[in-house]
């Protein structure tokens, strides 16, 4: 099975190819994505790695995509390229969660705590159940750092982010610190999902921002 994964959510960006073979992955390349330009960058960019690997589009089995969170427009720009694609090559799409693999390369079973940076002075975070290789949510929120440090007091905190390593450490939570997600554990996490039948149709497939665009702010507040 070959996945093609893309992470499209941060300032920076990546995709990888990643091929499975008797269940163990073998990662083929990863491209690393630079923010600001992934409208321009991200299909000719996919175009250029299978063409450097000698494969095709018809080659993709299926693929994996950051759903969330992130930034407003990188998340729609990611998704709308790999909407596009699967609806013409009428392959399965795989919607990860970026918190979701976060809380997964911890590598602990039981409660573990996902977060990562969310700017503005708040942070993403999710408690998920694991379980195997699967991560049952309990809830998700966005939170300042002051509520992050009440409110996940005492829990198990994975992370990628230093700034929030180090606020961690220094409320004496208890931390994981992972590896920054790249498009190739996105799309290692995919294949399980895809053999268990956990995916999204192109129609269906859809952005979680976790807080609202700055454009819907704005609205908001002309409407008050």
């Amino acid at each position: 099975m070959l996945i093609l994964g893309v992470d499209s959510s941060g300032k920076n960006g990546s995709i990888a190819l990643v091929h499975f073979e008797a269940g163990k992955p073998h990662t083929i390349e990863v491209v690393p994505l630079e923010g600001g330009t992934f409208s321009a960058q991200l299909v000719p960019q996919i175009s250029g790695l299978l063409g450097k690997h000698g494969l095709t589009k018809q080659d993709i089995d299926a693929f994996a995509v950051v759903s969330g969170p992130g930034s407003f427009t990188g998340l729609r720009v990611g998704l709308a390229a790999i909407k596009a694609l699967a609806e013409i090559l009428r392959k399965p799409i795989v919607a990860v969660s970026l918190l979701e693999a976060v809380a997964l390369a911890a590598k602990k079973q039981g409660s573990i705590v996902a977060a990562l940076d969310a700017g503005r002075g708040e942070i993403y975070v999710a408690e998920y159940k694991i379980k195997g290789a699967s991560a049952e949510l309990v809830e998700q929120k966005l939170l300042s750092s002051a509520e992050f440090s009440d409110h996940f007091s005492g829990s198990v905190l994975a992370t990628p982010d230093q700034r929030l390593a180090e606020l961690a450490t220094t409320k004496q939570i208890s931390l994981i610190k992972v590896e920054a997600i790249r498009a190739d554990h996105i799309a290692m996490l995919a294949v399980w999902k895809v053999q268990s039948g956990e995916t999204v149709s192109p129609e269906r497939l859809d952005a979680n921002y976790i807080r609202r665009s700055d454009a819907e702010i704005v609205r908001s507040s002309k409407a008050k």
